[in-house]
Parts: structure tokens; C-alpha cells; sequence
């Protein structure tokens, strides 16, 4: 048993991916670079991730799944289930060394584990979109604060960018600490500088940060929010800072950009 150790990425799966077909790796065990101890007993391979090899590879499915299948395939990475690594590098397997159609055979414990996961991620999404609150900031901006189970930002930055296409917003992740910024025009990734002050009980947002007419609301919002258990409240300062879509270029609504 061989363990490749990959940094975690989309592009750096892929990439082991393509590493086990052209060393001729059979019995593989895949782990993120975080979560990996060496071990006396067995040998390691260290991907490096290479965007040409992923890009290969993702193509290479794309040919072989419908996009639904597509889809499942990259909810189930957004999971962040350490198992789903290895599940989604035995699917590939599978349906690269199959006829096309190989993902309707759920009797393959691969196939039903990746269908299993994309269940819960689309479920996280759904419940995302059905909790999310904004609360206006002083500046005009819509925010809202969230810590789904599942890296879910990239499968709800299309509904909400709809819905609320006449204010400017941010949905932050503040497990992942990312998030998305709508500016009118189009949803970009950010990252925001938070400052470790008191949590306000009134308030996801410091008072001076919070429009005048969101206290009364916002203290009814903090009791329903802690009766669904969602913690939501935290000081922030509004500073953007821009960083790369790394997510969406392999979301199947977004693959005619």
C-alpha cells in the first residue's frame, strides 16, 4: 500500500489522480498533507499539485460522467470528509477503467458513497439558503455569518447573487474564513480581517458597525438564531480583501464561463 499525501485542493486530487495512472500505482491510499503522520511501515508519495495534470483528469471525467455526476463528484470533495478523498480517487478509477455509464451501478461502494455525501452537502445547501439572514451595516452593506458542516459558499453564490441582485451583501464563512461579496455587478471571494472583541448580545455586528433600524431586529433574529443553534454573532471590520474563485471554475453552472 503506497499513501499519497496531497495538499488538500481540488487540483491537487485530480493530480493524484493522474500520478497513480502514470506511476502504476495500484493499491493507493489518499490523505491531505494536514492530516498525514509518517509512519515507519509503507511508503509515501508526495504530490505536487499541477493545474495541466488536473486539468487533464477533470476533462477526462467530464467525457465519462453526465454533468449531474459531475457535480455529485465535486459536492462530494466540498464536503471536506477526509474519507471522501479516498472515495472520490476510487470513483475516478472506476470510471476511467469502465464503460461509460459505470456511475449508474450503485452495487460499487465508490459510486454510493460519493451519492451518499452529495445528499448531505445538497442538504447543507438547502438549509444555508433557508437560515441565512443579513443584517445591514452602516455602510449600506448586507452581511451575514455562517458555519455550515460543508464548504457549501460555492453551490449558493448563484441563488442568493438572484434573490438579492438590488443590494450589495456578504455571506462570510467564518469557519472557512472566506467569503462571498456582492457588489451589483458580479460575487467575488474575500476574505475579511475580523478583530477578537466581546461578542455583542444584541447584535451579529458592533453597534457602530450596525444600520440604525437593524438593533430591534436584530435582537429577534439573535433569539431565533440561537434556537437553531447557528452561531452567528461576531465583530468584524469591514476590510476586503480580494482572493481567487477557486472553487467555482468546476461548478457544472458555471463551466460555459
Amino acid at each position: 500500500m503506497i499513501t499519497y499525501v496531497f495538499d488538500g485542493s481540488f487540483e491537487g486530487l485530480l493530480t493524484a489522480i493522474f500520478d497513480s495512472y502514470e506511476l502504476k500505482s495500484i493499491h493507493v491510499s489518499v490523505i491531505c498533507e494536514k492530516r498525514h503522520q509518517p509512519g515507519l511501515i509503507g511508503d509515501d508519495h508526495i504530490v505536487t499539485t499541477d493545474e495541466i495534470k488536473a486539468r487533464r483528469v477533470w476533462q477526462g471525467l467530464k467525457k465519462k460522467l453526465p454533468p449531474d455526476w459531475q457535480q455529485r463528484f465535486y459536492n462530494t470533495y466540498l464536503s471536506e470528509l477526509p474519507e471522501s478523498f479516498q472515495h472520490l480517487f476510487d470513483f475516478a478509477h472506476y470510471i476511467f477503467d469502465n464503460p461509460k455509464g459505470a456511475e449508474t451501478n450503485f452495487g460499487n461502494a465508490s459510486v454510493m458513497a460519493v451519492s451518499q455525501t452529495d445528499k448531505s452537502v445538497n442538504r447543507e445547501r438547502h438549509r444555508m439558503k433557508a437560515f441565512i439572514r443579513f443584517q445591514k451595516t452602516s455602510d449600506g452593506i448586507f452581511y451575514a455569518p455562517i458555519e455550515p458542516d460543508y464548504n457549501v459558499l460555492p453551490l449558493i453564490a448563484t441563488f442568493f447573487k438572484n434573490r438579492y441582485a438590488d443590494q450589495m451583501w456578504i455571506i462570510y464563512d467564518l469557519k472557512r474564513k472566506y467569503g462571498l461579496f456582492y457588489n451589483l455587478e458580479k460575487v467575488e471571494e474575500i476574505k475579511i480581517d475580523f478583530v477578537s472583541e466581546t461578542e455583542s448580545s444584541t447584535s451579529f455586528l458592533p453597534a457602530k458597525a450596525v444600520d440604525e433600524n437593524e438593533e430591534l431586529y436584530g435582537l429577534l433574529w439573535n433569539d431565533y438564531f440561537r434556537s437553531t443553534n447557528i452561531p452567528a454573532r461576531r465583530n468584524m471590520k469591514l476590510h476586503l480583501q480580494h482572493v481567487p474563485r477557486r472553487y467555482w471554475r468546476y461548478l457544472t453552472e458555471k463551466q460555459h464561463n
